[in-house]
């Protein structure tokens, strides 16, 4: 047995739970820093991960955010610039780069019939356009131009070669007016079940609170008089898809919802399709565009419903056939 064997073997009887035991708070604290592992060359960890907690001061007062940002500024205005090792005169130095001239060796010069010389001399840039698209060089011009030139067969775009680092000209499209609606009056129209609000339209106001959207789906499921119901891009998620599943378990006036362009997962998506089932008056349910997709068990459920319907002899169930889902978004 090895001498550094022998000095192992003193170790193996040892009593590791006797030794913490006897151990004080700030040993124990101690140790315990000394295990954690830490990763410091790591950069995508937070700096409470790759380095040791070392800040044992205790805070001198509370934090006065506005008193210690003036202090940053006033030490910032006080400290003097360093100045530069080496002046900035603007002087320019060295010599402009001038590309060199290259001549073409003669075995890639062509000499053209004087005919043709003549007619390529005096042709305009859309001639020049076209032809290239005859001889299949596309890559000397965009491709409208191309397309423009192999469709009709005349020159009939005049835009010329050199707009191949032109992009197209597009009318731009004004943005859709804010939505107008007042949320609270809404909410206060939907509890008093007003018989002439026959439709909520929500869509595009994105600074609706989670426990809004929840009291008006609570709301929602004692009211007759609502048809339809649009919640498009209002940053719902699966808290809201949750409370609108339980309306539609109460309500038995709403015909269309809209959820369209939302944060819901697959589990919220899943709970509306199972309240779906139900529901009796719900002819158009859209849920197109969600942040992720649904997955195959959502695919599946809104085919099991579809089939449901479909195998009905209600007139009502074949309405729902016809305008029930769109397709949910499959990022590419």
């Amino acid at each position: 047995m090895s001498s550094y064997q022998k000095e192992l073997e003193k170790y193996r009887d040892i009593d590791e739970d006797e030794i913490l035991r006897s151990l004080s708070p700030e040993e124990l604290e101690q140790l315990d820093c000394e295990l954690q592992e830490m990763d410091p060359e790591n950069m995508l960890l937070p700096a409470g991960l790759r380095q040791r907690d070392q800040t044992k001061k205790s805070p001198t007062g509370p934090l006065d955010r506005d008193a210690l940002l003036q202090y940053l500024e006033q030490q910032a205005l006080e400290v003097k610039e360093r100045d530069d090792l080496v002046p900035y005169t603007g002087e320019k130095k060295g010599k402009p780069y001038i590309q060199p001239k290259r001549e073409i060796p003669a075995e890639e010069q062509i000499t053209l019939e004087p005919e043709l010389e003549e007619a390529l001399a005096h042709a305009t840039d859309a001639e020049m356009c076209d032809i290239a698209a005859i001889l299949g060089m596309y890559t000397l011009m965009s491709n409208k131009q191309y397309y423009d030139a192999i469709c009709s067969g005349e020159i009939c775009n005049t835009e010329g070669i050199s707009s191949v680092v032109q992009p197209d000209k597009y009318k731009p499209v004004p943005d859709e007016p804010p939505n107008p609606t007042n949320i609270e009056e809404i909410l206060k129209r939907v509890r008093s079940d007003d018989k002439e609000l026959e439709e909520v339209n929500l869509n595009n106001i994105q600074d609706i609170s989670i426990p809004m959207l929840t009291e008006l789906c609570e709301a929602m499921k004692t009211n007759t008089h609502i048809r339809s119901f649009s919640l498009v891009a209002t940053k719902s998620g699966d808290p809201v898809a949750n409370a609108v599943a339980d309306m539609l378990r109460e309500n038995r006036s709403l015909q269309s919802l809209n959820i369209e362009s939302n944060f819901i997962s697959s589990t919220g998506l899943m709970a509306v399709l199972k309240a779906v089932r139900e529901n009796a008056t719900l002819t158009e349910l859209r849920v197109d565009n969600q942040r992720q997709w649904p997955g195959d068990a959502v695919e599946m459920e809104m085919a099991t419903v579809l089939e449901q319907y479909i195998t009905s002899v209600s007139p009502r169930n074949n309405e729902f056939y016809r305008t029930a889902f769109a397709t949910p978004f499959r990022p590419p």
